[in-house]
């Protein structure tokens, strides 16, 4: 047999090609495996202003909890503070009959309607005593003031109970609406975050554009309006403010910039029904603290008679609201992240309108 020749090895050059190739290979492998796509622009924006919205429902929610758990904080104290009166008066009739009892002993022994007297249940002593004729008119007075200090005292601590337990429970459901909030908003920030600088810039820049275009539509009504044609978006025209409305909206002017924060009242920063109650405290007119009881703080206003002033609400669940200044505009705090803005009243799902009593 012949010897088999040894396959030569591959040339210099072969070795490079087939080494570019093997490490082309790995590199584009491992870009497939670990690249992410580009996160779509438009659905990224569309995601985050439907998580602020949700926040801002789940904000005006807190909002409710956080009022209804200061008033209840309010009764609960008052509650205690009552039933710490009424176990005075009773520790005082109590002393009364034990000094009763004790001239009694020290003249030669207490007598059975006085020991009844001492009874825990003064009820059961004066049935008792009422059978037994054993009790004076002067006896019979103290242990009617027992028994009705007693009755008041535990109706008191029974619902000083049930206060406390429900302030329990709203500041349980205070916590779980402060979490909902905080997970909205840290989902909308995690979704911006992946976007680069120039995609963010670009979404800053489409809602400026589309503001611009809503006040460019509001003008142009103005505009129709003025030559007498229907006034669709901007209600009638308005008066000049004055009085109680001109305070309002100057402090509302006045906040121009401030940043939103959520559940705040100011001075620094607002929510929506924060700005508002704070804007007409300062015309000393004391408004709900969620804009879902703001709604109910004055009769309702067709649009088209809307008045500088007015507040103007917004979504079939009424979860936001703004101050009327006139021109169909407005002056509201929109959502975290943004400032406190004038903004046309047709750029949100118009609910309707009250000029607060």
């Amino acid at each position: 047999m012949g010897k088999r020749r040894k396959p030569s090895p591959p040339s210099r050059a072969r070795m490079a090609v087939l080494t570019t190739a093997v490490a082309g290979g790995a590199v584009l492998a491992a870009g497939t495996a670990h690249a992410e796509p580009a996160p779509n622009l438009a659905s990224v924006k569309e995601q985050v202003d439907k998580l602020n919205e949700e926040a801002e429902q789940s904000i005006e929610r807190y909002n409710g909890f956080q009022a209804k758990q200061t008033k209840l904080q309010s009764d609960a104290n008052q509650l205690q503070e009552k039933v710490a009166r009424g176990q005075e008066s009773m520790n005082e009739i109590r002393t009364r009959l034990g000094a009763v009892a004790a001239g009694q002993y020290r003249t030669g022994g207490i007598d059975p309607s006085v020991q009844l007297m001492l009874d825990s249940d003064p009820a059961g002593y004066l049935e008792k005593a009422a059978v037994q004729n054993q009790v004076s008119d002067s006896q019979t007075a103290m242990l009617k003031q027992a028994q009705n200090e007693q009755r008041k005292l535990d109706q008191d601590r029974a619902e000083a109970t049930r206060t406390l337990a429900e302030l329990d429970s709203v500041g349980k459901k205070l916590l779980e609406e402060k979490k909902q909030v905080q997970g909205k908003l840290a989902q909308a920030q995690t979704m911006l975050n992946k976007l680069s600088a120039e995609d963010r810039a670009k979404i800053n820049a489409q809602e400026s554009a589309a503001k611009q275009a809503t006040a460019a539509k509001q003008a142009t009504e103005a505009d129709r309006a003025s030559r007498g044609a229907q006034r669709q978006d901007l209600g009638a025209p308005a008066p000049p403010a004055s009085g109680r409305a001109a305070t309002v909206i100057a402090f509302a002017q006045a906040q121009l910039g401030k940043p939103y924060g959520w559940s705040k009242t100011g001075p620094d920063s607002f929510d929506c029904s924060g700005l508002t109650g704070a804007a007409y405290r300062a015309a000393n007119v004391k408004l709900s603290r969620m804009s879902q009881d703001q709604w109910n703080d004055g009769p309702h206003v067709d649009r088209a008679d809307l008045q500088p002033g007015d507040l103007v609400f917004f979504y079939d669940d009424i979860h936001h609201v703004g101050i009327y200044i006139g021109d169909g505009k407005m002056i509201h705090a929109p959502r975290t992240g943004k400032n406190i803005e004038v903004l046309p009243i047709s750029v949100m799902p118009y609910k309707g309108a009250v000029r607060p009593a």
